[in-house]
């Protein structure tokens, strides 16, 4: 028949459609099988490698249920993905429904959501997909009227026959396509023919989150479920010596009290005490009852303000070369020009809207998770290693997160809610409290960077050495870890301002707390202290800022990196262009402008900072964001990141600081450690550049160039440096 011509049965190349009958034999599920591998950057191609996903599930009433492996976390990428599967299929956006698919790599790929890069990785199964499907769906309905396929297309929902008025619905053709044979290619549609990529598109649940309906974490309720609250020893490696259980247990409604032992592997349980009661205030309170008297260890000496003072003398002085081009010692000894200057930065907890919960059943055959988490497939490994189990026998039902930033990667949280389970033998709900979650979170790591450059009278760089110290996440895996290794350093060295001498160095910095992925990581400091550092150098010189970066960029002759470099210049110059940075001789006294520009997840962020300054009051008026993150798949959601990262960058520049005295952390709650407040949110524009190119990191670049424009901007407007973060640190 006709409708055989460009049906091709699949085979396994780099992707492979998978496609079975629905429920009852009915409809179509298809998915795509990816090699682990095609998923990495780093990892060779393998040819016996899979990873089927199940995507697409279309009923005969055309309804289409399309799958999100991925994490949902408040960044939107439940909707994102879908609706670019949607797309290629043709599928009408109101009859989709959107769910979250459980903790299942075999089925979903990959799921641990993080480093910006859930799309850039899926987004082109997830189209290949839908237009696979779309091809099923368009062979199924030549079969029917008995022409060519070529003869048929779908639009929105219903398959049309070009040379009549015949048309079938999705649904009338979903048990018939289920049985065409997958294309092993599908063409792919041109940006012009985009109905919901590139576009602005509501989240599938905005509606749900608005009134209240949508499901988190802590929201799980399971018959017979009992509730927990915990105390963790408040310093690293601290163990209980005694606890006095009485006045807990003598409060009504709390049923038991449960020493957890450390579980001594990486997102394991630091060990503590748990109060079990029948609500989750009464546990809370069973908790605030306990008299505890912990043993704190080698690490109660930790001080962060007098570790804070030995990073920075440990980048003052020669440290590990990690990098190097040229000979930059020489060329900083010719130098025509030298300066330097050493930017430090405090520790930050994520404090999610959401502290940590999950529901956790141990049962003798079987163990079931609810949690909002960033990686399945860590509560599997966890949990498989206390229980003994293998990793797939622990069902994760993968709940929508109220905030995450990094912290949910570690399923501590989990592995506790399973051991106090196992212990009673009921569903346990564990809800750490924000006081709890702040004093024993994981946190992004102190910092000290230290740069010096020469450059001559035309304010051409020609030596750069930056020294850094930050104790590193490797320690997480291993405790011998004392200094940033190579690997964390290499944003530094691979900077594509053009510096034909370039040393990079690590100093010792061993952790004395847990340090974990953080929004932005390293790009943070690295961006601080690189930015600010490049707007000094400009002064120095007696050259625009705006000038002298482009001058940094142009002296950059690596074809490897021409691309980077003209997109970095690209959105610096929008950025400038649409805050008015080029007339800022305008401005009023105590105003300025600055800006900042950093490459980081594979994406491009220039932001140019309108502040205002009267004394110690520092007013953010604008913020205007420019990003070339390659083809956007969701306007609104595109946008609403890079508000986001504003106010992530504007609350640990200006307040936002974790302090440690005597091993434990000073701070508790927000009135300690204050966010940014409605009345402090400047006015932010958002200008996301128009491009053909795969799409990159969204969630984290924004949050790095903040620190360093506004920083920037204020130098501006006083003449005043700040190189150390936060601004305005409260008194804790």
């Amino acid at each position: 028949m006709n409708w055989q011509r460009r049906c091709k049965m699949s085979t396994f190349t780099r992707r492979t459609f998978l496609k079975t009958a629905g429920i009852g034999g009915s409809g179509l599920m298809l998915g795509v099988s990816l090699p682990a591998s095609a998923l990495s950057n780093d990892k060779p191609f393998k040819q016996d490698e899979f990873n089927p996903n199940a995507f697409i599930h279309l009923s005969e009433d055309g309804s289409t249920t399309i799958y999100c492996g991925r994490c949902e976390m408040g960044q939107g990428i439940s909707t994102a993905l879908p609706a670019a599967v949607a797309d290629e299929m043709e599928a009408d956006w109101d009859q989709v429904t959107v769910l979250q698919g459980e903790g299942n790599e075999d089925k979903y790929g990959p799921q641990a959501t993080g480093g910006s890069a859930s799309i850039r990785l899926m987004y082109l199964p997830m189209r290949e997909a839908g237009a696979a499907a779309k091809f099923m769906l368009e062979a199924a309905a030549a079969k029917k009227w008995n022409t060519d396929i070529s003869q048929c297309y779908a639009k929105k929902h219903v398959v049309y026959h070009r040379g009549s008025d015949k048309k079938l619905s999705f649904g009338e053709l979903a048990t018939l396509a289920g049985t065409m044979p997958a294309p092993e290619k599908p063409t792919l549609k041109q940006k012009s023919q985009y109905q919901y990529i590139g576009k602005e598109l509501k989240r599938h649940d905005q509606d749900d989150v608005v009134v209240g309906k949508r499901v988190y974490g802590v929201d799980t309720k399971l018959p017979g479920m009992k509730y927990a609250a915990i105390v963790h020893c408040p310093v690293l490696d601290g163990k209980l010596k005694s606890v006095d259980k009485s006045a807990a247990l003598a409060i009504k409604g709390v049923s038991d009290v449960i020493e957890i032992d450390r579980f001594d592997i990486p997102f394991g349980s630091l060990g503590g005490v748990a109060v079990v009661a029948d609500n989750s205030w009464t546990a809370q309170q069973g908790v605030k009852a306990l008299k505890v008297e912990w043993d704190t260890g080698k690490n109660a000496v930790y001080e962060t303000k007098a570790y804070k003072k030995q990073l920075i003398a440990n980048v003052e002085k020669s440290a590990e070369v990690m990098d190097s081009r040229g000979d930059t010692p020489k060329a900083l000894e010719k130098a025509k020009h030298t300066h330097s200057a050493t930017y430090t930065g405090g520790h930050l907890c994520h404090a999610p809207m959401e502290p940590n919960a999950s529901v956790v059943w141990v049962k003798e055959d079987s163990c079931e998770v609810w949690a909002s988490t960033q990686s399945p497939a860590d509560i599997q490994k966890v949990l498989g290693q206390y229980l003994q189990r293998e990793p797939k026998d622990i069902k994760v039902n993968v709940m929508m997160a109220g905030g995450a930033f990094g912290r949910k990667f570690k399923c501590d949280y989990v592995h506790e809610a399973a051991v106090i389970s196992q212990k009673v033998n009921a569903p346990v709900q564990l809800t750490w409290t924000r006081e709890e979650d702040m004093r024993t979170g994981y946190y992004h790591s102190v910092s000290a960077q230290h740069i010096e450059a020469g450059f001559d009278d035309d304010g051409n760089v020609d030596a750069w050495l930056q020294r850094v110290a930050f104790p590193s996440i490797n320690s997480l895996f291993d405790k011998s870890v004392e200094r940033a290794p190579k690997g964390a350093t290499k944003d530094v060295y691979n900077h594509p301002f053009g510096v034909k001498n370039m040393q990079v160095e690590s100093g010792l910095a061993p952790a004395h707390t847990r340090i974990g992925w953080y929004r932005a990581v390293y790009a943070i400091f690295y961006g601080f202290a690189i930015a600010s550092f490049a707007d000094e150098l400009a002064h120095k010189a007696g050259i625009d800022s705006f000038a002298f970066l482009n001058k940094l960029y142009d002296n950059n002759t690596n074809p490897k990196q021409t691309e980077q470099i003209e997109r970095s210049k690209h959105v610096l110059a929008l950025a400038a262009e649409k805050s008015g940075y080029h007339q800022r001789d305008k401005l009023p006294d105590g105003q300025g402008i600055g800006l900042a520009v950093h490459y980081s997840f594979s994406s491009y962020v220039a932001m140019a900072v309108h502040v205002e300054v009267d004394g110690d009051n520092i007013k953010v008026l604008n913020v205007d964001c420019a990003v070339d993150c390659g083809q956007v798949l969701n306007l609104d959601g595109a946008t609403a990141q890079m508000e986001g990262a504003v106010v992530m960058g504007m609350s640990l520049s200006l307040y936002t600081e974790i302090v440690f005295r005597d091993g434990q952390v000073v701070n508790s709650n927000f009135h300690d450690y204050p966010v940014l407040r409605i009345n402090e949110m400047p006015n932010v524009r958002v200008h996301l550049v128009d491009s053909d190119k795969e799409p990159t990191g969204l969630g984290e670049p924004g949050v790095s160039p903040f620190p360093p424009a506004l920083a920037n901007a204020i130098f501006a407007a006083t003449g005043k440096r700040y190189r150390d973060l936060p601004i305005k640190p409260m008194s804790v």
